[in-house]
């Protein structure tokens, strides 16, 4: 972690977790082959944010390293479900710090309206369930 990331007390502050999702969401999407730039360009399309929940379960602290997971729960016609997980491994082993369920939307950038998730991206995720 870094002091950007902190309060003055040296502990992660917590609207930070929300920034390190968003990052691993971006990455899952790049490893999955489809980048952000590559769903506008190609689709006009982008996912946004619906809902976020966030259980925190141990404060991380400056200079912790951090390991953020991006797992696919539930994919709806035009909905993603994911859970992600924050997790610091140390000499105790790996604990959990935040866990966070996230609802995404896909959208049209044209007019923001709701949009079917292309069949290309549904065939890359490996979900437990599709509505």
């Amino acid at each position: 972690m870094y002091f950007e990331d902190t309060d003055a007390g040296g502990v992660v502050y917590h609207a930070s977790y929300l920034r390190f999702a968003e990052r691993a969401r971006t990455e899952y999407l790049r490893d999955l082959g489809l980048p952000h730039q590559q769903l506008i360009a190609r689709e006009g399309l982008i996912f946004v944010v619906k809902r976020v929940v966030v259980e925190y379960h141990r404060p991380a602290l400056l200079d912790d390293s951090l390991i953020v997971t991006t797992r696919p729960v539930k994919l709806g016609g035009a909905s993603l479900a994911l859970a992600q997980g924050v997790e610091k491994s140390g000499t105790g082993g790996v604990q959990a710090i935040a866990s966070l369920a996230v609802d995404l939307v896909c959208v049209r950038l044209a007019d923001m309206r709701p949009a079917r998730i292309p069949a290309g991206l549904r065939a890359l995720l490996p979900v437990l369930g599709e509505t």
